[in-house]
């Protein structure tokens, strides 16, 4: 079945981002999963070879798909991967102590098709050792597939097949039932964060707290990771962050 493909389509809105990628022909293999479901915003966070995306391996695995591997992104950091994302899905398969919530592939695929302008970011690490515990702990939720227990490791483009396939299985779900039922938005709706504002908002937060003795730099045990798992319960909007922001400079001047 084909989908129409509007401005607000899950198709257009989720992006797929690929941290410290080890060998070429896995995110050929992952440009093949991403196209056979309809997806195609492909960026990599610095990985292992320079010629990543034109890699005769990366070439062969992509398998018809070097059309996404063309338009795919490099960049050198995280942040840059996500800019513009309002929604942020680090995928491991390494539960955190103090991890964002934890989301299976179907209520993220739910979560992120039926919220029209949510632009999502789905974050894979390292073949070799996972994603960083500090871009998880950034993170809206945290993904893990749940897989047999005695053997829960996945290929890098296994991975990525189960979530794009999970949300096209939603859209098509949505689609039907629109046409079958019809559907409307109703209620207010602000405009949603990016992440670079909810992060400019962490640490103006937590400079606040520094100021009025509350958190201890020296020895913050986590209240800052408790209070981003605290916050990446709700999808912020721009003006609730910047709400946070005005209180926290209120915080700062308290000590002038």
């Amino acid at each position: 079945m084909n989908l129409a493909i509007s401005d607000t389509s899950v198709f257009k809105r989720l992006r797929i981002v690929l941290v410290d990628t080890s060998h070429p022909g896995n995110i050929g293999a992952v440009a093949r999963a991403m196209k056979t479901m309809g997806f195609s915003d492909l960026q990599l966070v610095n990985p292992r070879f320079s010629d990543a995306l034109t890699h005769p391996e990366a070439i062969a695995f992509a398998s018809g798909a070097q059309d996404i591997l063309s338009a795919a992104k490099i960049v050198d950091k995280i942040e840059d991967a996500l800019l513009g994302c309002h929604y942020v899905a680090a995928v491991s398969a390494r539960l955190r102590e103090f991890s964002p919530p934890i989301m299976n592939p179907r209520d993220f695929a739910d979560k992120v098709v039926n919220s029209n302008e949510l632009s999502a970011a789905l974050v894979f690490g390292s073949e070799r050792y996972g994603l960083p515990n500090e871009i998880v702990l950034n993170s809206n939720v945290l993904i893990n597939v749940p897989a047999n227990p005695d053997y829960s490791s996945l290929n890098l483009a296994q991975a990525v097949q189960i979530l794009v396939y999970e949300c096209r299985m939603q859209s098509l779900a949505r689609e039907n039932s629109s046409e079958k039922f019809g559907v409307s938005d109703v209620g207010f709706q602000g405009e949603l964060a990016s992440s670079e504002q909810i992060e400019g908002m962490y640490k103006h937060l937590e400079q606040a707290l520094i100021e009025i003795d509350f958190l201890d730099p020296g020895n913050p045990k986590k209240l800052m990771p408790r209070l981003k798992r605290l916050f990446s319960r709700a999808q912020l909007e721009v003006e609730e962050v910047n709400i946070m922001r005005g209180i926290s400079k209120k915080m700062m001047g308290l000590k002038k």
